[in-house]
């Protein structure tokens, strides 16, 4: 209480006396008056309405709290972002882009909704609470234990975003385009459509990257088509002219695969062969996942692995899908699923995203 008097009766010692304590006893009383609307229950304020709340950039959204990761995020609500609770399709002509005409002109859109609510594990009054007012931080961390990785297998983030929500009503939580830029669609507790029996409890997102495909197959020309190799030695990443707009906000970026080299694996028992993500993938998929561990902290940073303590590169049993908490690929969750591929290094990520904490 000094801090305020004094300075008053510096300012004032020049004054009557009687003017000094008059002004001590009226900031007495304001004190006395805000003390007990706080315990009254009242918020007390202090911007200035109208006032921007000024954001880095950064942030992630969950149950309507905001998360700084350290890396690009646009979000559904701003510029260029990708908003997954729109009804209409996104690059349909807007003329016909309601949904009256998206229903009629795509079997594939089932619903005007791409997502749900996360209502597996809840009691009857959880989800009359939930999807009234929304979820609380607490009650969502203890739902949300999986990340699950997924390679798009469309190049890009706007033709990923394309595909999931104009032509097969599915969606996810993030993509992280080429240049490492991430687009959240919708918020975390928002139950996204992408991967089956682990959509209720997981995050996903889709990471730009044409696929893997099997080493004597066919589908392998189709990486030709994406990656230049350089008189350098190096290899580059060209987006087909169909796909133009590529709509990656860097400019002038050239994207790379962050291994010059394909990459081979064994993945449901298939050899495939893949191109590494770009490392700008790898710098922002590192600090979301980072991010995600602390915001969830039964997202552990770990992936499934064998006795050996090697990277399972399968489908999971049931039993063993059920207890895990983690980083998984799409892969341990449906036997008909490749993605993320065998090019994706699980140790650089998950070293990467614990050296962030």
């Amino acid at each position: 209480m000094k801090d305020i008097f004094l300075p008053m009766i510096a300012r004032n010692r020049l004054r009557p006396l009687s003017y000094v304590f008059t002004g001590i006893i009226s900031a007495v009383v304001l004190l006395i008056l805000n003390s007990c609307a706080s315990k009254s229950g009242s918020e007390s304020f202090t911007t200035q309405p109208g006032t921007a709340l000024q954001r880095q950039g950064d942030e992630i959204v969950a149950a309507g709290q905001f998360f700084h990761t350290g890396t690009k995020v646009v979000l559904w609500m701003d510029p260029n972002g990708y908003d997954a609770y729109r009804v209409e399709r996104r690059f349909a002509p807007f003329e016909k882009s309601d949904w009256e005409n998206s229903a009629e002109e795509n079997s594939y859109l089932d619903s005007p909704n791409r997502y749900g609510l996360r209502k597996g594990p809840l009691s009857p009054e959880q989800i009359e609470k939930f999807r009234g007012g929304g979820w609380d931080l607490e009650s969502l961390r203890d739902v949300v234990d999986q990340f699950v990785l997924h390679f798009d297998a469309c190049g890009t983030s706007r033709q990923c975003f394309k595909v999931l929500h104009d032509l097969r009503c599915l969606s996810v939580h993030f993509m992280v385009d080429l240049d490492g830029t991430i687009y959240q669609t919708l918020d975390l507790k928002e139950r996204a459509w992408h991967a089956t029996t682990s959509n209720t409890r997981s995050i996903g997102i889709e990471i730009a990257n044409i696929g893997a495909y099997s080493v004597d197959g066919k589908s392998a020309n189709r990486l030709d088509e994406w990656y230049i190799r350089e008189d350098n030695g190096g290899t580059r990443i060209q987006i087909p002219e169909a796909l133009q707009p590529s709509g990656i906000l860097t400019p002038d970026f050239t994207p790379r695969p962050a291994r010059p080299e394909p990459v081979t694996g064994t993945i449901q028992g298939k050899e495939l062969k893949q191109y590494d993500l770009t490392q700008e993938q790898y710098d922002a998929l590192i600090k979301l996942t980072a991010a995600l561990h602390k915001v969830f902290p039964k997202i552990r940073l770990d992936y499934p692995k064998d006795k050996a303590g090697k990277l399972v590169p399968h489908q999971l049993p049931d039993e063993q899908l059920n207890s895990f908490q983690g980083i998984l690929g799409h892969y341990h969750i449906q036997k008909n699923k490749v993605d993320p591929g065998p090019a994706l290094q699980w140790d650089y990520l998950i070293q990467g995203a614990k050296n962030q904490l």
